[in-house]
């Protein structure tokens, strides 16, 4: 008989679980299914056992569910409102809502505490966007800045285009 991939398979264990149930339906012995598989008499027998109970299903490969979410769905809900008050009320400096920022109101509000880089997908998930931090080097250049801005930018502009790999995005 040819291996296949029944069912769309998609990983090697699922692969063996729905061969040796189409095995099973076709009239094939535990026995004979473990030798062919490479398995264990045991291993067919619950899965045969999972397909009978819980129908093909019960033999796909799940994805494990992680540890349970540090804030509820409500907790989740209530932020835009929290950040639509404004960074200052918070007693930040400008308006402007960092990944950091918002972790120090939700640990204020919810005393939980998240790593500010797993914020911004809180927010994706919110339709939020972090927005870009407030501070800036300290060995910026403001005059150097622009002149490179008011220089060495429209040659750069210029040359776009001309030749491959040529992008700046």
């Amino acid at each position: 008989m040819p291996i296949t991939n029944p069912s769309g398979a998609r990983d090697p264990g699922e692969y063996r679980r729905l061969w040796a149930w189409e095995l099973k339906q076709t009239g094939w012995s535990q026995v004979k299914i473990a030798e062919a598989l490479g398995v264990t008499e045991g291993a067919v027998s619950q899965w045969c056992k999972a397909a009978r109970e819980g129908g093909v299903e019960a033999l796909l490969t799940r994805k494990a569910p992680g540890p349970p979410p540090k804030l509820t769905k409500e907790q989740k809900s209530k932020i835009p409102a929290l950040l639509l008050l404004g960074a200052e009320h918070y007693g930040f400096q400008g308006e402007r809502w960092t990944c950091k920022r918002v972790g120090v109101v939700i640990q204020r509000h919810f005393d939980v505490k998240y790593h500010h880089s797993h914020i911004s997908k809180i927010l994706v998930e919110l339709g939020w966007s972090p927005q870009r931090p407030t501070h800036r080097s300290n060995a910026r250049d403001d005059e150097k800045v622009e002149q490179w801005v008011d220089e060495r930018w429209p040659e750069i502009k210029k040359s776009q285009g001309k030749g491959p790999n040529n992008s700046l995005g």
